[in-house]
């Protein structure tokens, strides 16, 4: 199980994902903070309208549709991490974060993945490590690297 330790996404959602992966609803179960409605702070204009495009790139790239593709919460089993671990060089060494990573990582090892909505809810711990144009540049150039590898092989 993946929280980020800023509690942006309370710890009393995880049952909801530990149940997905226990019933077989999904193999690789990923957050989706873009449902509900966040808090006021939650969540800066320029960041939501990224995460909103890469949901849209990665609908588009691996052909599942993905509505937050950032969301820090993820749940999956040990031997699928190790996996996807194993194999984390194919789609480049990009990701400052490991979101992406998980999820083209789990898309090539053909998990079943869902999405689950959470509430995002104000920063409570520390502050934002994100960079918005240079990690959001790492970022695209990992989708770059990984569209060559499955849409223009």
């Amino acid at each position: 199980m993946i929280l980020d330790a800023d509690l942006t996404v309370p710890p009393e959602d995880l049952p909801k994902f530990y149940n997905a992966i226990q019933q077989g609803t999904g193999e690789f179960i990923n957050g989706c903070r873009l449902v509900y409605p966040m808090e006021k702070e939650a969540m800066r204009f320029l960041n939501l309208l990224a995460n909103k495009f890469f949901g849209v790139l990665f609908s588009w790239l691996i052909g599942q549709h993905y509505k937050d593709t950032l969301c820090g919460t993820k749940v999956l089993f040990r031997r699928h991490y190790e996996q996807i671990a194993d194999n984390r060089g194919y789609f480049g060494n990009f990701d400052p974060f490991g979101d992406f990573d998980l999820i083209f990582g789990a898309n090539k090892q053909n998990l079943k993945t869902v999405e689950i909505p959470v509430r995002y809810k104000e920063r409570t711990y520390g502050s934002t490590q994100i960079k918005r144009f240079y990690h959001g540049m790492l970022l695209f150039r990992m989708c770059w690297f990984a569209a060559k590898k499955i849409k223009f092989h």
